[in-house]
């Protein structure tokens, strides 16, 4: 990683609920409402934005963990803004802290840990990790 990564840069995003953003499974709505997955998906994405600028040419970050709340929900058109503070880095291990906001409040919380490998060391675990048909 490139020199300058530190304990409580932030970064954020923020979008409106669409349909696909709802819960569903397989096709199927369940709610009208911003789904846990999205949150998820957001969560890694806004804590992804800090490592970006710090990454060398030969590596890539990898998702390790993550540990999320989902506390309220939100129905479509509704604005969220979604935030990732860097609360450790050790190493090719970065720790972010993330929350969600609507406009009412908060509505969910989380940790996100991503590991920073060389692009060839990813590619060789998931060659590895392939079935061939035989």
């Amino acid at each position: 990683m490139k020199p300058g990564i530190q304990v409580g840069q932030s970064a954020s995003i923020s979008f409106k609920v669409t349909p696909d953003m709802f819960a569903q499974f397989e096709g199927n709505l369940v709610h009208e409402a911003y789904s846990t997955v999205s949150m998820v998906y957001h969560m890694e994405w806004v804590s992804r934005q800090i490592i970006l600028p710090f990454l060398e040419n030969h590596e890539e970050g990898i998702g390790g963990a993550i540990n999320l709340k989902h506390i309220a929900p939100t129905a479509a058109c509704t604005n969220v803004t979604v935030k990732a503070t860097l609360i450790k880095s050790k190493n090719n291990i970065v720790i972010t802290k993330t929350e969600a906001w609507n406009d009412i409040g908060l509505i969910g919380v989380g940790e996100v840990t991503q590991m920073i490998l060389p692009k060839k060391d990813i590619k060789e675990k998931l060659a590895k990790s392939a079935i061939i048909d035989e």
